[in-house]
């Protein structure tokens, strides 16, 4: 088995910016986001972009954000029906 990057050897130059460039608006895309299209605080991964800012998110309330937590739970049953499932506790 190779490498998880040797793709990038068999790209060009300009692949390569292309590729950068398309990570940057995926990474900047979720830096971004407020409420509940942010799921995860990460400003580990925003720190991977040149430009430094990290910005104050929006936090919704507690009756809110539960109510986003048990959609996103629901979506997945949805889009994902066969992914195993765990008991297991968050964080431990």
């Amino acid at each position: 088995m190779g490498r998880m990057d040797d793709d990038l050897d068999q790209m060009s130059r300009e692949q390569l910016v292309a590729e950068v460039q398309r990570l940057r608006k995926g990474i900047r895309e979720h830096r971004d986001s407020t409420g509940h299209e942010l799921c995860w605080h990460h400003p580990d991964l925003w720190a991977l972009l040149p430009e430094r800012t990290d910005p104050i998110p929006v936090v919704p309330n507690w009756p809110q954000f539960m109510q986003g937590c048990i959609r996103y739970r629901q979506s997945l049953d949805e889009q994902a029906p066969c992914a195993p499932r765990s008991d297991e506790s968050f964080g431990s």
